[in-house]
């Protein structure tokens, strides 16, 4: 029998997770969805933190995991935890972004993102989770809307 690891709980957490919000002049970028939940859905790029990392580096990594994009301008901006926002389990998210009117990415697909693209903010896709509140709010908080 294993023995209890000192300091583990044994009642339930939630996961960590991080998101980030790139906005180019009025432009987003999004990813399609590989995997469930939201298979073939567009989200922002984002996923798991880590043991072994920090939310930021978390960040860094997931953005050029899945678009090959490497911004290392990366802001802090909200945490989301409402209790339902993943149909998998509690989540809890921490949201970074980066706002330019000049810089361009080409992004390119890879690890769990069929597609990676940018996205007028005009004319938004269905989204995933509760990136659409996500972008609201941060496009409050950029005086873009």
């Amino acid at each position: 029998m294993e023995k209890a690891k000192e300091y583990c709980y044994k009642y339930p957490r939630p996961a960590y997770t991080v998101d980030a919000a790139i906005i180019i002049k009025n432009k987003i970028l999004l990813i399609r969805r590989a995997n469930n939940p939201y298979r073939g859905k567009w989200a922002l790029p984002g996923g798991f933190v880590d043991m072994d990392e920090t939310p930021e580096a978390a960040a860094q990594r997931e953005l050029k995991e899945e678009t090959n994009i490497d911004n290392h301008q990366l802001k802090q901006f909200k945490t989301y935890g409402a209790i339902d926002r993943d149909p998998r389990h509690r989540t809890i998210s921490t949201v970074y972004y980066y706002y330019s009117q000049k810089q361009e990415f080409e992004p390119q697909a890879g690890d769990d993102a069929e597609e990676a693209q940018w996205f007028s903010m005009d004319y938004l896709p269905t989204l995933a989770f509760d990136h659409a509140l996500i972008i609201q709010d941060l496009l409050h908080f950029l005086n873009l809307k």
